[in-house]
This record gives structure tokens, C-alpha cells and sequence, in this order.
């Protein structure tokens, strides 16, 4: 669990503050993002004035995918990298600019790096105080980023609702585009023992399965179909913010936004199809999920009293294991240092700003057009003379009276 419980912590943006704690088998490690080291030299934006200095917050973090290194990045536009085994933090590089999403490559040779203005850089694990090198960019703000097992490519996930698959030896030659989301793309992930598969969520509250390299869409499923129209949220805009796969029974779960949900999916790779499987609901809104392999179903809640729940497949359905010794020594550790997670209650996750802005132009210009008729009328009415005893009365030119007067 203790991996799990830093990815808890300390991802995208979940603390308030500066610290982020890890769990091991035996002890605790605490790093505090306002101890390491910044540059000495004043940052500028690109216009040349000093932009913020930001506040430590975590933004982004991940594990490789042995688990021996890890790396995070804050709003002091910091890159982080760590060795789990034993913690040691290896190197504090500068980001360009903030950045929304990081993943390792398989082969745990480099860093790809994510950011709001579209670009991924790559950085070094082996020379952990390189600099970092522009792979490939979009358009539109990117929110996540991943790669194929076999490291051929890297998937990118965009504010405009586009998934980008890219050679990785060649960035700028582009594989395909996986086209059908209706909303921002939230999250990608590529399915570990079916590496031919990638899972996307949306704005657009839906779940698919695509063939990448092709770009072709094999199932979507509408999350509020899932739901009971009683629930107070049940008409709420939401994204998924967390996509996390259990390979030993294919199970899909999904956290989304801040809800007191999480959706569990079976994923039927023969089918090409995602089959609904449970909703689980919680009295407090659910702040990440994560499955552990040989443990289950980790879920962080916002609840001091009882912060983690895990669950386990019991008879075909998830059971909550409440008397489980590993949970009650891992919620301990959550409750003393609950004070970084205090200030998370009523954070929005930042995907409220995302959405299309609703304009209905044409009832905007159709009124603005019968306010001009109006006012056209309006004029008219005020130039006309009043009307004469007999209806208008024709203007006659200077002299006229007088010359129909005369003999």
C-alpha cells in the first residue's frame, strides 16, 4: 500500500500545501517541496517581466514502472526525481512551464513531461541533472500523456477533445488520431497485458476503449447511465480523474473529480468491450482510487474518521475489508498527517475551467436583429409630420399658392 498512498498524496494537484509523504514496509519519508532548491536567477515569462513564483503545490506526479524511481513536479515549474529503494531525491530541474502530466518511458530511461501550452519535453533518468529536450506539441492545452510498453509510442491527450499517438523515435510522424470525444480528454491509459488497447475518459462523461494504432473506437460507455437519477450529483458535469487497471482480473476503476463514487468496470479484451460491473458510493467525496496488485481497491475519502477503505472482490462483487491490518496501519499514518490534506475540502480539481463555454449565437443575433427593426421604427415614427384634418398634408414649394391664385 505505501506506494499507492504517495501517488495518493502527492498527484495532480491533491495537496494544498507543500509537503507529500511516502509509506513504505517499515517507515515513513516526508519531503517538503519548499526545502528544495530554486533558481537563483529571477524567473521571466516570455514577454520578459517576472512571473509567479508559485506556491510548491504538487501539480503531477507518477511512479516508473518498477517502482524504483519517481518523480514529481509543482507549480515552481520543478522537476523532482527520486530513487524509492532506498528514497534519496537524485535531482531538482526546471520545467518550462507548469506542467499538467508526467510519465516515465518503459524502459525507465527518460521522463515525458506535459504542459499547458501543449509541448512535451523529455528529461533523463540516467542523467538526472540533464536538461530537457522538446519532443512534440499541440494546439491545445495537454492534461495527459503516456507511452506504449514497447516505448514505440507516446499518446497525448488534449483539451480539444483529440488523442494523439506518435512515434516516439520520430514525434513528428504521427500514427494516428483517436477521434470521439465530444469534451476535453481527461485521462488516457494504455492497457498493460493487452498493450494493443488504450482507455480514455472525458468532460464528456463517457469511458472508451480504442484501438490506438488505428485510431478506431471499439466501445463507449455513457457513465450516466450507470448512475440513479435520485442522486443529488447525478446532473453534474464531471470528469474522470483517475483511470486505474487491476491486470490479474481485468478490472477497471475510476475516480472522478471529487464525487462520492467510483465506477468499476470489467474490461473484456476478447470482446473488445467494457462490461459494468459495480458503483460503489461512499458518504464522502472520493478523492483518488487505486487497485494494488495481491491487496485490492485502495480509496482515499474526505474523512478524517476513516480516510481509507479498501476493497476486495468477494462472490463477484467488491466487499469492503474493515478489519484488515494493513489498512488500519496505513489509515494511521494518513490521520497524523492529515493537516496537508485539510485544505483539499472544496477544492475544485481544475476541470470545471475546461468546458466549452455554452453560446447559442443565433438567438443572440436574432435578438440583437429585432432590437435594430425596433429601433429603426422607432426613428421613423419620431421624423414623421402629424397627420392634417384630412390625412397628411402635402408640402407646397415657396409660390405656389400664389401663382394657382392669379387670373
Amino acid at each position: 500500500g505505501g506506494r499507492q498512498l504517495l501517488a495518493f498524496l502527492g498527484e495532480r494537484g491533491l495537496l494544498p500545501g507543500t509537503t507529500f509523504v511516502t509509506l513504505d514496509d517499515n517507515s515513513v519519508f516526508i519531503y517538503d517541496c519548499s526545502a528544495a532548491e530554486k533558481k537563483s536567477q529571477e524567473h521571466k515569462g516570455e514577454d520578459g517581466q517576472p512571473v509567479d513564483q508559485g506556491s510548491d503545490t504538487v501539480l503531477a506526479s507518477t511512479f516508473s514502472k518498477s517502482g524504483s524511481y519517481f518523480v514529481l513536479t509543482d507549480d515552481s515549474k520543478r522537476l523532482i526525481l527520486f530513487r524509492t529503494n532506498p528514497w534519496q531525491c537524485l535531482s531538482v530541474r526546471t520545467v518550462v512551464r507548469r506542467c499538467t502530466a508526467l510519465t516515465f518511458t518503459a524502459s525507465e530511461e527518460r521522463i515525458l513531461v506535459a504542459d499547458k501550452s501543449g509541448d512535451v519535453y523529455s528529461f533523463s533518468v540516467l542523467e538526472p541533472h540533464g536538461g530537457g529536450r522538446l519532443e512534440l506539441g499541440h494546439l491545445s492545452m495537454l492534461l495527459d500523456v503516456a507511452v506504449s510498453p514497447d516505448d514505440r509510442f507516446v499518446l497525448t491527450a488534449d483539451r480539444d477533445e483529440k488523442i494523439r499517438v506518435s512515434w516516439a523515435a520520430a514525434p513528428h510522424s504521427i500514427e494516428s488520431f483517436c477521434l470521439g470525444h465530444t469534451e476535453f480528454v481527461s485521462r488516457i491509459f494504455v492497457v498493460p497485458n493487452h498493450p494493443e488497447l488504450l482507455l480514455s475518459s472525458s468532460g464528456d462523461r463517457t469511458l472508451r476503449l480504442w484501438d490506438y494504432r488505428s485510431g478506431r473506437e471499439l466501445h463507449c460507455c455513457p457513465l450516466t447511465s450507470l448512475q440513479e437519477p435520485a442522486e443529488p450529483w447525478s446532473d453534474k458535469r464531471f470528469a474522470v480523474s483517475r483511470i486505474t487497471y487491476w491486470s490479474q482480473e481485468d478490472c477497471v476503476a475510476l475516480s472522478c473529480d471529487g464525487l462520492p463514487v467510483v465506477y468499476i468496470f470489467q474490461l473484456d479484451a476478447a470482446q473488445r468491450q467494457l462490461v459494468p460491473r459495480q458503483l460503489l458510493t461512499f458518504q464522502h467525496r472520493v478523492w483518488d482510487a487505486a487497485f494494488e496488485e495481491g491487496h485490492g481497491l485502495w480509496v482515499l475519502q474526505d474523512c478524517r474518521e476513516d480516510p481509507l477503505v479498501l476493497y476486495r472482490p468477494v462472490g463477484g462483487q467488491w466487499q469492503s475489508v474493515p478489519e484488515s491490518a494493513e489498512l488500519k496501519r496505513v489509515s494511521a499514518h494518513v490521520r497524523m498527517n492529515w493537516a496537508m490534506l485539510e485544505g483539499c475540502a472544496g477544492v475544485d480539481s481544475g476541470f470545471s475551467s475546461l468546458y466549452k463555454a455554452a453560446c447559442d449565437n443565433m438567438t443572440t443575433y436574432l435578438k440583437k436583429k429585432e432590437e435594430r427593426l425596433q429601433q429603426q421604427l422607432e426613428k421613423k415614427r419620431r421624423r414623421a409630420p402629424p397627420p392634417g384634418p384630412s390625412g397628411p398634408t402635402k408640402r407646397m414649394k415657396p409660390g405656389e399658392l400664389a401663382r394657382g391664385c392669379s387670373s
